[in-house]
């Protein structure tokens, strides 16, 4: 998967980009603040039908505009002729995304078309932040190549959202026999979920915890374990016994929603004891192992956005991941940093075609 060119207007504060790209590394330099991230962020929104930074799409669009407008261009791999995604975003209106000039009924019909997988230093919140980062981190990643998880993910979440909504009604109001439906929906949708979850973190784990050894070249063991409450619980019956707790709380206190993916390094929570350049070196390793695994099951080599990972890594981190990005398994690569020698490190190591652009106030052209 190659995006051949990119047309962007008024995006955050990239009022107007047009960019024929290199089908294998480019890079974008410049200060802090300037547009590095946005630029990713926007090939980002053509992937997912969202930001990477921001949930908010009133927000992506440049303060001083009423329309902000993502277009670009790919060549699949084994395909003739070019597919073209447009996205269209007015203030208070319905976002609009086309696939060669079509508009799609359902953004989710999108998903997985052009995989993707970003690494950024937002990405920290995996490790530090709540449970719900990390079931994002598992979500993502399986809903890029299986379609009937992420179709099964949106009936749970709003099996879920009724449920909630009828436990906060007053007793004498409830209708059992609707929360008994949204609870069968529930159990129907979290088991198929929490089964492919579990494969997922098998599959997942050898090739997470090889990329972390080569890239810190240590022997640290980097691990996982998948926290559910389905493991020992029928998720139906369950859902049963916990209804007066759950009306008392006014909230759903068993299901998938509340897994946990326990991030574990020589059997400590890395939250707990991990350096900095552990935890930078645990996201980015899981990330390179997000790439691999979609790489293995979907059918187009992902694009992979790599936004100022080097910085607070040490020179033999940064070696490591030179030579994995630099290897013949990965297809385009966009990379952001503020130092241009970070760019010749990875440069010479690849014959392959290379862009180098400089960033500067929303403005981007080409390196001198």
């Amino acid at each position: 998967m190659t995006l051949k060119h990119l047309s962007i207007i008024n995006f955050k504060n990239l009022a107007q980009v047009e960019l024929e790209l290199s089908p294998k590394i480019n890079c974008f330099v410049g200060n802090n603040g300037m547009g590095k991230t946005n630029l990713l962020d926007a090939v980002y929104y053509l992937s997912f039908c969202r930001s990477y930074t921001n949930p908010v799409d009133s927000q992506i669009i440049k303060h001083d505009a009423d329309v902000c407008m993502l277009q670009g261009r790919y060549e699949l791999e084994g395909q003739e002729g070019e597919e073209e995604i447009y996205c269209g975003l007015r203030r208070r209106q319905k976002k609009q995304f086309k696939r060669n000039k079509k508009e799609y009924e359902k953004l989710s019909d999108h998903i997985g078309f052009i995989p993707l997988v970003m690494i950024s230093p937002a990405d920290i919140e995996i490790i530090q932040g709540g449970s719900e980062e990390r079931r994002k981190f598992m979500d993502m990643a399986i809903s890029q190549f299986d379609k009937a998880y992420m179709h099964a993910l949106i009936r749970y979440n709003n099996a879920l959202q009724q449920r909630n909504a009828t436990l906060k009604m007053d007793d004498n109001e409830i209708d059992f026999t609707l929360l008994e439906l949204w609870e069968d929906q529930m159990a129907g949708e979290g088991e198929l979920i929490f089964e492919k979850r579990q494969a997922f973190v098998k599959e997942f784990i050898p090739v997470f915890d090889e990329f972390y050894k080569r890239i810190s070249l240590s022997n640290e063991k980097a691990t996982f374990d998948y926290v559910s409450q389905l493991r020992e619980n029928n998720f139906r019956e369950a859902l049963r016994q916990t209804r007066r707790r759950d009306i008392a709380v006014g909230h759903t206190t068993t299901g998938i929603h509340r897994d946990e993916l326990e991030m574990l390094l020589d059997g400590f929570p890395i939250k707990k004891v991990g350096s900095q350049g552990q935890n930078k070196t645990y996201f980015v390793s899981m990330k390179l192992a997000q790439f691999h695994y979609l790489l293995k099951t979907g059918k187009r080599t992902p694009i992979l956005l790599l936004d100022d990972i080097f910085d607070r890594l040490d020179a033999y981190r940064v070696e490591e991941i030179v030579k994995l990005v630099s290897s013949n398994e990965f297809g385009q690569i966009f990379i952001s940093d503020t130092n241009r020698g970070s760019f010749d490190k990875i440069l010479e190591r690849i014959n392959n075609s290379h862009h180098i652009y400089s960033v500067k106030d929303g403005e981007i052209t080409v390196y001198a």
